[in-house]
């Protein structure tokens, strides 16, 4: 058989073999969470930002709550390059009014400045873990049961008649020392018991930089490290915190983009 042929029917069969579709799960609109199938042996990159491929070849990332331009998704295997372009649609966002809040909660007084700063770069640190878990790819669970949700994500917050960040959880309104369940298995990367903003709260790793928060508790019961499974018990409603009522915030992480929680549960 003639080299050239042989060279264009090696190169013809490697292409076949590499252009297999990926699967993706989720949609893409803003604020939501998308995971990803591939084959096991493949490289992707989100957007230029190489992201871990599990050994059955899931990967996750997450689309930001302003989001404008589309996403683009390179796969490499066996040395060929394959290029998604997926365009992400708006979202209308609610405008949230909250009064009555004490004023050192909506501006803090200058002396908890330093504070605020470690306790940002806490939690910055625990959302930039990235292991190689792969909890993220299982359904996740309602956190509170027979609760109201107050807050959703994306509104902006008029907070005493001052317009602040919008809102990046879920409220789930229920009475203190209801018991908060695990959305999802992970590890306990943060745990703390009374940070200005959050109160009590916990983050836990699901694997590839996918984080969930639990804010404004009042009990917590799992500690740093400490593996956790879907379900179990890890602390009670509160509202510790800048928080006005008992109420649980909840939080989904892609690394620092922040996603809606309900882009996972419905």
């Amino acid at each position: 058989m003639d080299f050239k042929i042989i060279k264009y029917l090696i190169i013809f069969l490697l292409f076949q073999f590499s252009s297999q579709a990926i699967e993706f799960e989720g949609r893409f609109i803003q604020g939501h969470f998308i995971l990803g199938k591939t084959d096991p042996g493949a490289k992707i990159q989100i957007d230029k930002k190489s992201v871990r491929v599990s050994k059955d070849g899931f990967f996750a990332f997450g689309l930001g709550r302003d989001r404008k331009n589309d996403v683009v998704i390179i796969e490499t295997l066996n040395g060929v390059k394959n290029q998604f372009v997926k365009k992400v649609l708006k979202r209308e966002y609610k405008i949230q009014r909250i009064d009555g809040l004490p004023e050192k909660k909506v501006t803090p007084p200058k002396e908890v400045y330093d504070r605020i700063r470690k306790e940002n770069k806490l939690i910055g640190k625990a959302r930039a873990v990235d292991t190689d878990l792969t909890y993220f790819k299982d359904k996740f669970i309602t956190p509170v049961d027979n609760a109201i949700i107050t807050g959703v994500y994306g509104s902006q917050r008029i907070l005493n008649g001052k317009p602040r960040w919008p809102h990046y959880g879920l409220d789930y309104a229920q009475k203190t020392g209801t018991p908060i369940k695990a959305m999802l298995s992970g590890v306990v990367t943060l745990a703390e018991k009374d940070l200005y903003y959050t109160g009590a709260t916990l983050i836990f790793d699901h694997g590839h930089g996918i984080s969930t928060l639990y804010m404004h508790m009042n009990e917590i019961f799992v500690e740093m490290g400490q593996e956790v499974k879907k379900g179990d018990t890890i602390g009670t409603v509160g509202k510790s915190g800048r928080a006005t009522g008992p109420h649980l915030d909840v939080r989904l992480n892609w690394f620092d983009v922040k996603l809606d929680p309900e882009s996972v549960l419905n």
